[in-house]
């Protein structure tokens, strides 16, 4: 296999893109995450609805200088979709698990859902909850 072909097949691989876009988080590197990040793409979270290409940039770009790693926990490739459940941390060793659903289309990032999680370690007690007080 070339590298012509090894870089196109990587490309093509919609759970390789997912992991290049982390990693560009933890390396700091912009340029890497513009290149998988679609010109139509949008982002949405409990705390954005629908925010395009240029506002995820500004507003969401600047929380890499934070991050340290991501240990994924779940990546699960179906159709034009990838299903990504990770441990993060930032670099004051904070930890959060969050889980995320990335549209894909000809090998670049259109779309994310984000789900936020919970801090690490969890709050709540094994086999417990946050609030003792609160009926089930």
């Amino acid at each position: 296999m070339t590298s012509t072909t090894l870089a196109s097949a990587t490309e093509a691989d919609p759970i390789a893109v997912v992991k290049k876009s982390y990693q560009a988080y933890v390396d700091k590197d912009r340029a890497a995450l513009e290149q998988v990040i679609a010109d139509d793409f949008h982002f949405s979270s409990p705390l954005d609805n629908r925010i395009d290409r240029r506002t995820y940039f500004a507003r969401c770009w600047p929380n890499s200088e934070n991050i340290a790693d991501f240990k994924f926990i779940y990546l699960v490739h179906e159709d034009h979709r990838v299903f990504v459940t990770y441990e993060g941390h930032s670099s004051s060793g904070k930890g959060f698990r969050n889980t995320e659903i990335l549209t894909i289309r000809d090998g670049m990032l259109v779309e994310a859902e984000v789900y936020f999680g919970w801090s690490l370690p969890h709050e709540a007690p094994s086999a417990g909850f946050t609030n003792p007080g609160a009926q089930a």
